[in-house]
């Protein structure tokens, strides 16, 4: 599965868009390009603005992870994986026997942003099994990403030559594509355009991109993790996504 969406929409963490670019790095156009020439049999979704795109290839698709996508209501949503309690998932969210994973996630997704006082750590720690996903509500041009605590399922971030957000399960595509402006991400934590990101098993703690570099002094990864040093403030428990879409940082909390 690959999704590109335009800077403006993506709002890329600042540590994917550090200043060590290089030639490698494609286009929205080049990457599309590319994957269709190497997966024969994917499927494109051209989103109305014209700066985002998905697809769907199931070539070389793991069994035990299978990928699918669900459009609902202008939210779309590309699933790898498999949820151990898709039962009691389509209980708590009133979902027919035969809702895929794809199709509760967006459900979730919608409970999150528009109904109920949930705050987003605790709508994906309901969900059990190894997944990772890429929503788009077009709507709301907010992206939202997650990926199981153990990193099960294949799931990587990186930027393309005009400073888009690249998302994919194919670690071949996105360095392919992204040159060195890559990286996996980061194992039980989920990503909102809105907020940016967070660990959902430690959700008042920052996640902080960390630089690698080579003998040179050069930066040659990115590597995300969870920051117990600095904690955020509590986030209320309320309806409207604004009002946890910007936390508080406190740099040395206990």
């Amino acid at each position: 599965m690959l999704a590109v969406f335009e800077k403006s929409i993506g709002r890329l963490p600042k540590e994917l868009s550090l200043p060590y670019a290089t030639p490698n790095c494609s286009t929205p156009e080049e990457i599309a390009a590319f994957y269709r020439s190497w997966k024969s049999d994917s499927t494109f979704y051209n989103l109305s603005n014209g700066c985002c795109f998905l697809a769907l290839s199931h070539e070389g698709e793991n069994p035990a992870y299978p990928r699918s996508i669900v459009v609902m209501d202008d939210i779309f949503c590309l699933f790898s994986g498999a949820l151990d309690n898709t039962c009691d998932l389509r209980r708590h969210y009133g979902l027919s026997r035969q809702s895929s994973e794809a199709m509760i996630i967006v459900e979730a997704y919608k409970v999150l942003h528009d109904r109920a006082p949930y705050p987003p750590d605790q709508v994906i720690k309901e969900l059990k099994g190894k997944f990772a996903f890429i929503l788009f509500d077009s709507k709301a041009a907010t992206v939202f990403l997650a990926r199981d605590r153990e990193g099960s399922v294949q799931l990587h971030w990186g930027t393309a030559g005009d400073g888009s957000l690249v998302c994919t399960d194919d670690p071949n595509v996105i360095s392919a594509t992204c040159g060195k402006c890559y990286t996996p991400f980061p194992p039980g934590c989920m990503f909102m355009s809105e907020s940016g990101v967070m660990s959902f098993d430690h959700p008042l703690n920052k996640v902080r991109g960390i630089r690698r570099e080579d003998d040179e002094g050069k930066v040659c990864a990115i590597v995300f993790q969870v920051d117990l040093f600095t904690r955020l403030q509590s986030i209320p428990r309320s309806g409207s996504a604004s009002n946890w879409a910007n936390p508080t940082v406190v740099e040395g909390g206990d």
